[in-house]
């Protein structure tokens, strides 16, 4: 008998995911699974995925804490969707996050989804339209003015981590991840190859970049090179594959001494309030106000969707918007010094809009 270590408190059988189907009345055709709970369907869901090891530990805190208290000893057959809207509403009404309500009701919907393909429920239940959706508040974003004064402001071993977070739209796990040898200063560019991810146990795990897409060359900012030369010769570990960002001990930054920093860096700068990774959206922001094309912000920042890319040119547009009404401004302003003062009679209008001259 094989059994299956699920990781969230209890051993699963797999005896227990063997379909026993249950025929309904319209002559006896295979139509649900009975007999087995959401929790023990759920784990082995998870064990099943090929999943970094970041995501394994967000779906097992979701069930943990949200779907097994919620479904857990329910019949996955007996999930209706009157049932699902009305824990999700408590959910939410006790006070979770609507982040977190969104991840676990996608996370549910996926695992019900897999039901469906096995036969085990004719339809999925979870059917509330964007519930799934996690609505993500617009961050703001750095001035060129600013990017350089919270860099100047934290420690000298990270002036270039900040600008090239600011102006390559660079992620945290990317910077970290970045060795001598990923950075070409002759060419002016950036390979990224790698992602350094940090796991809740304080355990790291490389890993490729978040999408397949995330594996690209970015172009550097003529204006930074100086500032990241500087740095691979006073803090970068020799050799080609020495790591660019280390700390004062040799080891790579942890977010938590590291957000400190930024914290005291940005106070001391007058930029509080704003996140590490509000530095990704100015450089993205930057890139698209150049009016670079929807596919090149794509390929420049690793987004593998254009959901993404779209988003910074309309906070770009927003900003010609602006521009455009200001002009507009100036030009109404214009207009009225020249129709102030003495007011003329009627007179015969010259030009285009008088008499053609014989």
């Amino acid at each position: 008998m094989h059994v299956l270590g699920d990781g969230f408190g209890f051993r699963l059988d797999e005896r227990l995911v063997l379909p026993r189907f249950v025929g309904v009345a319209d002559g006896g055709s295979s139509c649900c699974v009975r007999g087995l709970d959401v929790r023990p369907y759920a784990a082995v869901w998870i064990e099943e995925r090929e999943l970094t090891s970041a995501t394994r530990q967000l779906y097992g805190s979701l069930l943990r804490h949200h779907l097994v208290p919620a479904f857990g000893a329910v019949d996955v057959a007996d999930i209706s969707p009157q049932l699902v809207r009305r824990r999700r509403a408590g959910k939410l009404a006790s006070g979770t996050g609507p982040t977190t309500v969104a991840k676990a009701y996608a996370l549910l919907r996926a695992i019900l989804g897999t039901a469906v393909a096995d036969q085990m429920i004719r339809r999925n239940p979870c059917t509330i339209k964007g519930a799934g959706v996690v609505h993500t508040p617009e961050r703001p974003t750095a001035t060129v003015q600013e990017v350089y004064d919270v860099a100047d402001a934290i420690q000298p071993r990270y002036r270039a981590f900040v600008l090239m977070a600011g102006f390559l739209g660079l992620r945290w796990g990317e910077l970290i991840g970045l060795h001598r040898r990923d950075i070409d200063l002759d060419h002016g560019a950036v390979r990224v190859r790698r992602s350094v991810a940090e796991l809740n146990n304080g355990r790291r795990e490389i890993k490729a970049p978040k999408s397949a897409a995330g594996k690209r060359t970015v172009s550097i900012p003529t204006a930074i090179v100086p500032g990241i030369r500087e740095h691979l010769a006073r803090y970068a570990e020799p050799g080609a594959d020495g790591r660019v960002f280390t700390g004062p001990k040799g080891a790579s930054p942890r977010r938590n001494h590291f957000n400190r920093l930024w914290r005291k860096a940005c106070g001391d700068a007058g930029a509080k309030g704003l996140h590490f990774h509000d530095l990704r959206h100015t450089g993205n922001t930057l890139a698209a106000s150049t009016g670079a094309s929807t596919r090149e912000l794509m390929a420049c920042a690793g987004h593998s969707t254009a959901r993404a890319a779209l988003i910074y040119q309309h906070a770009s547009a927003e900003r010609d918007r602006l521009i455009a009404d200001a002009v507009s401004g100036l030009v109404n302003r214009g207009r009225k010094k020249t129709r102030t003062g003495t007011e003329k009679e009627d007179r015969k209008p010259e030009g285009h809009a008088g008499d053609t001259a014989d």
